[in-house]
């Protein structure tokens, strides 16, 4: 008996297989230089930093294993509760604060209103320019001698003062309205982005039926921008959670620590003070966790409304 031939593959396979290698290298190609970056300031340095917190080390001598002695420490650590609490503060003050106020703004400029793209501009304008430019003027307009704020005030009658950034009461609610006055102009514009998405038909379909402009908005048009606050909501979280330089600008953690927040104390537990660099990691590493929990719970409730 003979045996069966082998199948030999013919060359219009072999060229397809070929053109789809070349095809995958060049789309590698075009990722590797992304990916080599993320895998050399981003990965490394995370996975870096996990194995730290576990650590001892001030950078001089060799790193000393101490396994969760720094997470151990963190629960005494007035400090760092202080920086915890703040972090929650800002947090809990800036998020609300700012989803309003770029809300109002992008629903009074999506109207047709006289000049409304110079307005969207000069909305826009904080958060574009430079953080050192911007927090000097706001410095001099709160502040507690000469600023125009405290002039309008006693001008009007009013006895005690505001001592704005200057008050250990008074300074995470001067950083809190900084924050949302810088930080709303882009926002704006993406809620500006999301109305052009709604459906203006259910609106007109409202209006016919008699409903009124607060009950077409709440329930016609913020359901539709539902996606659109959930995105504002996750990035604002996260951002507040990890500022930092605002505080350095305006208060730089001050008066005392009152608006000393955890990526501050981290910053000068690892570099201004005498280093720390386990204990600064063991720090972020509850940063991390914070964030993560918080989006995580924000992810499950936009699940369970949608």
């Amino acid at each position: 008996m003979t045996a069966p031939a082998k199948s030999v593959p013919s060359k219009p396979q072999s060229k397809k297989s070929g053109r789809a290698l070349r095809n995958n290298l060049t789309a590698y190609s075009f990722i590797a230089p992304n990916f080599i970056g993320f895998c050399v300031f981003t990965l490394v340095p995370m996975v870096f930093a996990i194995a730290l917190s576990l650590c001892s080390w001030d950078g001089a001598h060799p790193i000393e294993f101490v396994g969760l002695k720094n997470f151990a420490d963190l629960l005494g650590d007035h400090g760092f509760k202080n920086a915890f609490v703040n972090t929650i503060v800002y947090c809990v003050g800036t998020v609300p604060l700012t989803l309003v106020c770029s809300l109002g703004l992008a629903m009074l400029l999506n109207q047709k209103v006289k000049l409304r793209n110079f307005f969207r501009t000069v909305s826009f304008f904080p958060y574009v320019a430079s953080l050192v430019a911007v927090a000097a003027v706001w410095n001099m307009i709160f502040s507690p001698s000469m600023g125009l704020v405290n002039m309008v005030l006693s001008s009007l009658g009013v006895e005690n003062l505001p001592r704005w950034a200057a008050g250990k009461d008074t300074a995470m609610i001067t950083v809190i309205l900084f924050s949302v006055w810088k930080n709303m102009g882009y926002y704006m514009v993406i809620y500006l982005a999301g109305l052009q998405g709604t459906n203006p038909s259910l609106e007109e379909a409202a209006a016919l039926d008699g409903a009124n402009k607060w009950h077409i908005f709440w329930h016609i048009t913020l359901p539709q921008l539902r996606p659109t606050t959930f995105f504002v909501t996750i990035t604002l979280t996260i951002a507040s959670f990890k500022v930092y330089d605002q505080m350095y600008m305006i208060t730089q953690g001050g008066p005392g620590d009152a608006t000393m927040t955890l990526v501050y104390d981290i910053y000068n537990t690892a570099f201004v003070n005498t280093p720390k660099y386990g204990y600064a990691s063991a720090e972020a590493m509850v940063l991390f966790a914070m964030v993560l929990i918080i989006t995580l719970i924000q992810f499950k409730g936009s699940s369970n409304n949608n």
